[in-house]
C-alpha cells in the first residue's frame, strides 16, 4: 500500500456493515459479492478520501496509486485491460454516500473509451453500433458532469441530427449518425473551452475528482439540508466493470422494488428499458416498461431477478431498491439499497414485515418516523362530480396539492418565498432542481415512469407528484402546457391528486384521510413500548371527541377562556367585568354557571375515565371587551349624531350611548396594561376577583357529579395558572378547596388540584410550590417566551427566520423545546418537585407537546404524559414508543 490510511478496498473486502466507510452502494457491492450474488467485479474509494480530498483539496497521498493497483486486480479477473486497443475494459465512476441521496451526486460511465479502444470494443462484441452508442454516451455524460457543459448543449446535437436523418429516437441512430454526433461533441467541447481526454487514466482521475466534487454541489447540499444529512459524511466512489444494456434488444437495464414502494404491497415493482444503459431509467427520458415484461422477454433473466430480490429482502429484511443490467440475456446487479417509499407505504411493509415474522414490532416501530406518520394524514381530493379532470399520468407519490403552475425552480423558490402556493411543472425533473421541488407543493411531468427521479424525490419528500403524462406537452421557454384542447400559461392554478394520477384544472376540495388498518395496528404496538400517558389540548367537546378517537387518554390542558366567547356569553361576561361590587360580579358569574356546568359535563362524558385537566381563567379581563380604538370610534360617531339631532326621543337614546360607552372605555382604560403577557392575568386574577375561580370550580364539581350519577368514572383536575410564589398557589387551594368540598356535600369526587408551569422562578422554586399541588404541567409558550425574552407573535414575523437561517437557534423554541435553557429549567423543576412532594404528576401541555423531538425530551426527563392538539395525538403515541425503545423505561 502507498497511503498510510487504507483508502482503497476490493468489493471481496467490504460488507454491509462498513456503509459509513463505503457508503451505501458500496457496501451493497460488497455484501452482494459476499453472498455469491451476479455483480461485476470492481474496488471503492473510501469516504475517509473524500473527506481527505474536501480538507486539502486534493487527493490523498498514494490514494490514486493504489486505485491504479485495484484495477489491475479488476482486469485479472475480467481478462481484459483498462486502455487496450484490443480488449479494452470499460469502468463506471459512481458516488455512493452513506445515506441514500438519490440522483444528487454524479455517475459517468463508459470510461476508458476513445478513438482506438472504440474500436476494439466494436471488434471484441462485434456490434459498431453498440460501441458508438457508448462512446457517444461517454462524450456526453463525462462533458456535462465533469466539465459542466450544459446538458442542453449536448442534445441540441442529437436532436439536430436526427431531424436531418429523419429519425424520430435516439434507438433509432445508425452507425452514420453515431458517428456524426461523436465528431459534433467535440464542437461543443471546443465551445466551452475544453478537449475531450483521450487517455483513458486522465479520465479516470478526471472522474474521481468529479464525483468527491459532486458532494458540495448546490443539488447535493440543498438534499442534505432538507434531509438533516450531516456533511462530514463524504461519498465514496465506486469503479466498477461496466456491464451493458445497449448492446441490442436482448439487452436491459432497470430499477424495481421488492415491494410497491407507493402502496407497500408485497409485490414487485419496477421499470427496465431494451437497449439502454441505467441512467436512461432514472432520469425519466424514455417512459420504461412495466418490470412484469421480462418475464416473456428475459424469461432466464426474469427467475434470476425474482431469486436475487426474494434473497436481498430476506437478508436484509427491509424492502430493497435495485438496480441491474442484463446483457446479451445474462443478468447483473449493480445496487441494492433500502429503497424510497411513500408514508402509507412505509407503514404497511413495516407491520406487514412485522407479521410476517421478517423484524419484531419493536424494529417495526423504529422503522417509521414521527414525520412519516404526519405525513400520512396530508389531504387527499375530495370529488363531487364537478372537477374538470385534465389529464392522468402515474400516480407517483400520494397526496393531493393545489397551487400556481410554474415552470422552473427558480420561478417556484421565487413565487413559494411569497407565500404563494406553486405546482412544479417540468418535462421531467433532474437533480438540479431538488430546490424547486422542495419549495413546491407537488409536481407534475411528461415524462418518467415510477422509478424516475421526480416519483423517488416526491416520495422521499412526502409530496404528491402525478409523472409520465405523454399527452401533455410542456413548453419550458414559453411557460406553459398544453394538453388535449386546453392550454395553461404560468400562473394557471391547478390540483394535483398523486393518489389517483390525475391533475384537475383550479383548486379542489380536499379532506384529511383517517388512519387506516396499517396505523391503527402500528399505533397499538408503540402503545404496548410507551411508558408517557399521551392527552390532548382541547377546548371544546367535539375536540375532545376527536381526540379520544386519535388515542388521546384524557385532556392536558382545556382552557376555559374559549368558552366565554360565545354570543350568548361575552355579553354577560363584559357584564361582570364592568360590575362595581363583588354581589354584582356574582349575579352575573351565576349566568354563566350552567353554561360552564354544561360544558365541562360534555368534557366529562367524552373523556370517561380518562383525567381532564381544566385551567382557570388564565388571560387579562380585557381581552373580553372591545379593543379601545374602536370604542373611541363609537363615542365620537355618538357624539356627532347628537349634534346633528333635533329628536328629543332620539337625543335621550344617544345620551344613553355615551354614558354606556363612556363607563366601558373608563373600565378599558382602568384595565389596560404596558405588558399584558406580565400582566394581571391567570392566579393574579384568581387572588383579586376569587369570585371568578368560585364559580368555575363549582362549575367543574357540579359537572363531575352529574357525569358520576350515570356511572361513569370522572376523574377532574383543576390546573392554576401562571403561579410563581408557592403562596399564590396555597392561598387560592386553600380557598378553592372550600368550595369543592360545599359542592361535593356527601358526593364523592377524586379531583386533583395543580399548577402550570410558566415563570422561570416556578421552575426554581418548585420544590416548595410542590408541597401545595398535586400535579405540574409545563406551559412551555410562555416559559419560552419568559426564558428568552421573546414575544412569539413579534419573533416569528420579525426575525425567528433570520436567527434560523443564520444558525443562531439550531430550532425554532416555539416549535421544538429550547433543550438547553427551557429545557433545563423543566429537568430542575421536575427534580425539585418530585423532592417536595413524590406523588407529583408531571406533563406538558404547551405547543410544543406534540413535536417529536420534545416527545423525547419529555421521556428522558421523567414526565408523566405530554399534551398535544388532537391532530398530532398520532405523532406523540409513536414518538413516545420509540423513545422508550431508544432510552429504556
Amino acid at each position: 500500500m502507498n497511503s498510510k490510511t487504507k483508502l482503497i478496498y476490493m468489493f471481496e473486502e467490504g460488507g454491509k456493515e462498513m456503509k459509513d466507510l463505503l457508503g451505501g452502494k458500496g457496501a451493497g457491492l460488497a455484501e452482494m459479492r459476499k453472498l455469491g450474488l451476479p455483480v461485476p467485479h470492481g474496488f471503492i474509494i473510501t469516504t475517509e478520501a473524500c473527506i481527505m480530498y474536501q480538507k486539502d483539496g486534493k487527493f490523498p497521498a498514494g490514494m490514486l496509486e493504489d486505485a491504479l493497483d485495484a484495477l489491475k486486480n479488476v482486469e485479472k479477473s475480467s481478462g481484459k485491460k483498462f486502455g487496450d486497443a484490443e480488449h479494452p475494459l470499460l469502468v463506471s465512476v459512481r458516488s455512493g454516500a452513506p445515506v441514500s441521496m438519490p440522483g444528487m451526486m454524479d455517475t459517468i460511465l463508459n470510461v476508458g473509451l476513445n478513438d482506438e479502444t472504440v474500436k476494439g470494443l466494436a471488434k471484441a462484441t462485434g456490434n459498431t453500433r453498440f460501441s458508438l452508442d457508448s462512446y457517444r454516451r461517454l462524450k456526453q455524460m463525462f462533458g456535462n458532469v465533469v466539465l459542466g457543459i450544459p446538458h442542453d448543449d449536448f442534445e441540441g446535437v442529437i436532436s439536430s441530427v436526427k431531424k436531418k436523418s429523419g429519425k424520430r429516437s435516439d434507438m433509432d441512430l445508425g452507425e452514420k449518425e453515431l458517428n456524426t454526433i461523436i465528431e459534433h461533441f467535440d464542437n461543443v467541447y471546443r465551445n466551452h473551452g475544453f478537449q475531450f481526454p483521450k487517455d483513458p487514466y486522465e479520465q479516470l482521475k478526471m472522474a474521481i475528482k468529479a464525483v468527491f466534487d459532486s458532494w458540495n454541489s448546490e443539488r447535493a447540499i440543498a438534499y442534505r439540508e432538507l434531509n438533516n444529512i450531516p456533511e462530514t459524511l463524504g461519498t465514496a466512489v465506486n469503479i466498477v466493470t461496466m456491464v451493458f444494456g445497449n448492446m441490442g434488444n436482448d439487452s436491459a437495464t432497470g430499477v424495481a422494488f421488492t415491494r410497491n414502494p407507493n402502496t407497500g404491497d408485497n409485490q414487485i415493482m419496477g421499470e427496465y428499458l431494451k437497449n439502454a444503459q441505467g441512467e436512461d431509467v432514472v432520469a425519466g427520458i424514455r417512459t420504461p416498461l412495466e418490470i412484469w415484461m421480462m418475464k416473456d422477454e428475459f424469461p432466464e433473466a426474469w427467475k434470476e431477478f425474482e431469486r436475487c430480490s426474494a434473497l436481498l429482502e430476506k437478508h436484509y429484511k427491509d424492502m430493497q431498491d435495485i438496480e441491474f443490467t442484463i446483457e446479451k440475456g445474462k443478468f447483473y446487479l449493480l445496487q441494492t439499497r433500502s429503497g424510497k417509499r411513500s408514508a402509507r407505504a412505509e407503514v404497511k411493509i413495516a407491520v406487514d414485515m412485522a407479521e410476517e415474522k421478517l423484524i419484531d414490532k419493536k424494529e417495526a416501530i423504529m422503522r417509521v418516523t414521527p414525520k412519516t406518520l404526519d405525513t400520512l394524514f396530508h389531504p387527499q381530493v375530495k370529488k363531487d362530480g364537478s372537477e374538470k379532470i385534465l389529464g392522468k399520468g402515474l400516480a407517483a407519490s400520494p397526496g393531493a396539492a393545489y397551487g400556481e403552475i410554474v415552470f422552473s425552480s427558480d420561478r417556484a423558490i421565487q413565487l413559494a418565498s411569497e407565500g404563494r402556493n406553486v405546482i412544479l411543472v417540468r418535462p421531467e425533473t433532474t437533480a438540479d432542481d431538488v430546490r424547486g421541488m422542495s419549495a413546491s407543493e407537488g409536481f407534475l411531468t411528461q415524462k418518467g415512469g415510477m422509478t424516475s427521479h421526480a416519483a423517488v424525490v416526491a416520495r422521499a419528500m412526502g409530496k404528491p407528484a402525478v409523472v409520465g403524462v405523454e399527452s401533455m406537452s410542456v413548453d419550458i421557454s414559453g411557460r406553459s402546457l398544453t394538453i388535449g384542447e386546453v392550454s395553461l400559461n404560468e400562473g394557471s392554478t391547478i390540483t394535483v391528486d398523486g393518489t389517483s394520477g390525475e391533475f384537475i384544472l383550479g383548486k379542489t376540495q380536499v379532506e384529511k384521510p383517517r388512519a387506516d388498518h396499517y396505523v391503527e395496528k402500528l399505533l397499538n404496538w408503540a402503545d404496548e413500548f410507551r411508558t408517557l400517558g399521551v392527552r390532548a389540548n382541547a377546548n371544546t367537546p367535539d375536540e375532545a371527541d376527536l381526540a379520544r378517537k386519535n388515542g388521546g387518554e384524557g385532556i392536558g390542558l382545556a382552557r376555559t377562556e374559549r368558552m366565554f366567547l360565545g354570543n350568548e356569553r361575552i355579553g354577560i361576561m363584559r357584564a361582570m367585568i364592568m360590575s362595581r361590587t363583588r354581589d354584582d360580579r356574582k349575579r352575573q358569574l351565576d349566568m354563566l354557571l350552567p353554561m360552564q356546568i354544561h360544558d365541562f359535563t360534555e368534557f366529562f362524558r367524552t373523556m370517561e375515565g380518562y383525567p381532564v385537566i381544566i385551567r382557570l381563567l388564565d388571560p387579562p379581563l380585557h381581552e373580553f371587551l372591545p379593543d379601545k380604538e374602536g370604542t373611541l370610534n363609537k363615542l365620537y360617531k355618538l357624539k356627532f349624531s347628537l349634534l346633528n339631532s333635533k329628536d328629543p326621543v332620539e337625543m335621550d337614546r344617544i345620551l344613553h350611548e355615551i354614558a354606556q360607552e363612556t363607563e366601558l372605555l373608563l373600565v378599558i382604560k382602568n384595565l389596560e396594561e404596558f405588558n399584558p403577557m406580565l400582566g394581571f392575568r391567570g392566579c393574579r386574577l384568581g387572588i383579586s376577583f376569587p369570585e371568578i375561580y368560585e364559580m368555575q370550580v363549582t362549575a367543574i364539581i357540579k359537572a363531575a357529579i352529574n357525569v358520576q350519577s350515570e356511572g361513569k368514572k370522572i376523574l377532574p383536575e383543576i390546573m392554576i395558572p401562571l403561579v410563581g410564589t408557592e403562596r399564590e398557589l396555597e392561598v387560592l387551594r386553600e380557598n378553592l378547596e372550600k368550595v369543592a368540598r360545599n359542592v361535593m356535600g356527601r358526593h364523592e369526587i377524586d379531583y386533583k388540584f395543580g399548577t402550570m408551569i410558566e415563570i422561570p422562578r416556578a421552575c426554581i422554586t418548585a420544590d416548595r410550590i410542590a408541597k401545595h399541588a398535586d400535579f405540574f404541567s409545563f406551559g412551555t409558550n410562555d416559559l419560552t417566551q419568559m426564558t428568552f425574552g421573546y414575544s412569539r407573535d413579534d419573533a416569528e414575523g420579525k426575525f425567528m427566520g433570520k436567527y434560523l437561517d443564520s444558525g443562531i437557534l439550531p430550532h425554532d423554541p416555539f416549535r421544538t423545546v429550547d433543550f438547553d435553557g427551557v429545557g433545563e429549567l423543566m429537568k430542575m423543576a421536575v427534580e425539585k418537585g418530585r423532592k417536595g412532594n413524590k406523588k407529583l404528576e408531571v406533563g406538558i401541555c404547551g405547543e410544543q407537546g406534540g413535536d417529536p423531538e420534545t416527545v423525547e425530551f419529555c421521556h428522558r426527563i421523567g414526565l408523566d404524559y405530554v399534551s398535544a392538539s388532537p391532530f398530532r395525538i398520532p405523532i406523540a403515541r409513536l414518538a413516545a414508543a420509540r423513545a422508550a425503545l431508544q432510552y429504556g423505561k
